[in-house]
């Protein structure tokens, strides 16, 4: 909070570099950490947001294979496939790959039979949007790779402490948001989409959003920082550019920078397994009430996880009306969404939960089911 409210940051909006002094580098701090983080050399300035980052990342593919058609595999939130959609429609065409029900796992055989040349990409997410950790992930990117297309995963940056960066079980491309990345909650802000890949120049040519490098200057021992490839750009080409870029989340791109080099490898490993210990314990402490289901309950999860109420015979939306009166917020209720997967609510813990907190959500939802 103190760095990112900085005058040369905050108010410059889309100056430049001899009016907000230190953006550039800044930015290309955070760029390089998170490229460290996701062992990939290239990351983007900050697009809107994650969903933006997907849909990009998919056109992106699309540009990259000359293909027109992308796989989706596994469930995806709606909001975020409404986006996908919007970003894609009318001249891509997006198909849709179910999940094994017993695991959450994305269905490697019903996948096999869906993929053929005319895909740009497999999407997946990992996690995914149920929380599982997607263990097949090798599997899916050797999947699509035999059939030359690109392999492309969203991913929770947080959980890059405990869990392998997709590029090593073979993503081509990396998204997703940053908003985890010590960014406060806000009414509808404090996003930021990142996109990754290796230094490849066709790959890097299909970005769309800014990308800073460092440069040798005039100067013996000195370098600045600016734009790469800036003519791939809509500042460049206006209306010709690949998508339009705007500077709006560069703020919280230097916000992720400076969380991200506060905690260092250590501390965003302690922050992972932290995560992953809550997550268990409270699917652990969920799952001894009777009237509770924890669906892919055998699955290894990350922070989300999926809590079903079909037994005790009531609604997620009773559910959650009668916890709000004790003072707590239920999980979000997916049955319209999802309706295969009954009544069930998505429930998140986080490294702000203590064990405490955990406890009383377990002490009320056991209080409300057998009310």
């Amino acid at each position: 909070d103190e760095i990112n409210s900085r005058s040369e940051f905050l108010t410059a909006y889309a100056g430049e570099p001899y009016e907000d002094h230190g953006r550039f580098q800044a930015l290309f701090e955070y760029e390089s950490m998170m490229g460290e983080l996701l062992n990939m050399d290239v990351v983007n300035v900050p697009t809107y947001d994650g969903f933006q980052a997907s849909a990009t990342a998919l056109r992106m593919a699309c540009r990259i294979t000359g293909r027109d058609k992308v796989l989706i595999a596994g469930l995806i939130g709606q909001d975020k496939f409404s986006k996908i959609r919007d970003y894609l429609q009318p001249d891509i065409t997006i198909v849709q790959a179910p999940i094994e029900l017993p695991t959450g796992l994305v269905d490697l055989a019903t996948l096999k039979s869906i993929i053929s040349e005319d895909f740009a990409c497999i999407y997946f997410e990992n996690p995914t949007y149920l929380g599982v950790i997607e263990s097949n992930g090798e599997e899916i990117s050797a999947i699509a790779h035999q059939y030359k297309a690109l392999s492309v995963v969203s991913v929770n940056p947080i959980s890059l402490g405990v869990i392998n960066p997709p590029v090593e079980y073979g993503a081509d491309v990396v998204c997703g948001d940053i908003q985890p990345l010590g960014i406060h909650m806000f009414y509808g802000g404090g996003h930021g989409g990142f996109i990754a890949t290796q230094d490849d120049p066709r790959f890097v040519m299909e970005f769309p959003s800014r990308l800073f490098g460092v440069a040798a200057t005039d100067v013996a021992g000195e370098y600045g920082f600016g734009d790469v490839a800036y003519e791939r750009t809509s500042f460049a080409k206006r209306e010709e550019g690949k998508e339009w870029v705007g500077t709006a989340a560069a703020l919280w791109g230097i916000t992720a920078g400076v969380y991200l080099a506060l905690l260092g490898p250590q501390g965003m490993a302690e922050l992972g397994e932290g995560i992953m210990q809550r997550t268990r314990y409270a699917m652990d402490r969920i799952n001894e009430i009777d009237g509770i289901n924890i669906p892919f309950y055998s699955s290894a999860h990350f922070d989300e996880f999926l809590v079903n109420f079909d037994q005790s015979e009531r609604s997620v939306q009773s559910i959650n009306q009668r916890l709000l009166q004790r003072g707590i917020f239920g999980g979000k209720d997916i049955s319209r969404d999802f309706a295969g997967l009954g009544q069930s609510a998505l429930f998140c813990v986080t490294e702000v939960h203590t064990q405490n907190d955990i406890d009383i959500l377990v002490s009320a939802l056991a209080e409300v089911i057998h009310d």
